[in-house]
């Protein structure tokens, strides 16, 4: 008898003061959802993001770690003073807040000990009992601590550990996407495609998304799910609806 997966999800807790005041643009999301989803069959339920304040990192970090199978944090585990996660994930879950050993030696033998200052020393500083996350480009890790994996928030530096966090994780079952864009308002198609998803219910995720390109105002029906063949089915019965109604499809 074949094992069925269960579902597996995760949230993204994003840490620092710089996206909130809209000085950096958040780009770990989207990426860290679709190769969650995509990858791994991890389906992110929850996104937060919060100040560089103690108190703050520490309610959402254990709010966060009850509520879902794995937590993703980005953001403040670099040398400068603003930098608290690591401190704060210890203080949260009561682990001492030290120096990790190797973490320590990796970042030594890449500044060399004559270049290695206090701000660089500060970045093999996490929870004691981590594992870490490799940094294959600028080699200060990233760290797991129970279900809390703990990433930079540099953007390129991030999606160059991520293929370090998969073999951590359990996997899920992968979610599968299909969409159709059709020329028409989200009102004219809402009735059919709520009878629609009420056939599907559980087993297909339907979403309307409506759009303006190019001097053409249309609506992006997206389908997902972890079963194929109810995916087709589901996308058979949409298309089916769009020939009766003569709605055309645009195609890219």
């Amino acid at each position: 008898m074949r094992k069925v997966k269960k579902k597996v999800n995760a949230a993204i807790l994003i840490i620092g003061n710089e996206i909130l005041s809209g000085r950096t643009q958040d780009l770990n999301v989207s990426f860290l959802s679709d190769w969650l989803n995509r990858k791994c069959g991890v389906v992110v339920e929850e996104v937060r993001i919060v100040r560089d304040v103690e108190k703050t990192i520490i309610k959402n970090i254990l709010e966060l770690s009850k509520k879902f199978k794995y937590v993703f944090t980005t953001g403040g585990i670099g040398p400068t003073h603003d930098d608290i996660t690591a401190k704060s994930i210890s203080k949260a879950f009561n682990k001492k807040y030290e120096y990790h050993k190797e973490a320590y030696s990796i970042l030594e033998n890449y500044y060399g000990k004559k270049n290695f200052n206090d701000g660089r020393k500060k970045m093999s500083k996490m929870p004691r009992g981590s594992q870490l996350i490799r940094n294959p480009s600028s080699a200060a890790p990233g760290f797991i601590i129970k279900n809390i994996f703990c990433l930079p928030g540099v953007p390129s530096i991030l999606r160059s550990m991520i293929d370090n966090v998969e073999k951590y994780l359990t996997k899920g079952n992968i979610i599968f996407n299909k969409s159709i864009n059709v020329h028409t308002v989200e009102s004219s198609i809402s009735r059919e495609l709520k009878n629609i998803q009420k056939k599907y219910i559980d087993k297909v995720e339907i979403g309307s998304y409506p759009f303006f390109r190019l001097g053409k105002i249309g609506v992006s029906i997206v389908l997902r799910s972890s079963n194929q063949k109810k995916l087709k089915l589901c996308l058979f019965e949409i298309k089916k609806m769009i020939k009766i109604k003569k709605i055309k499809i645009y195609k890219y």
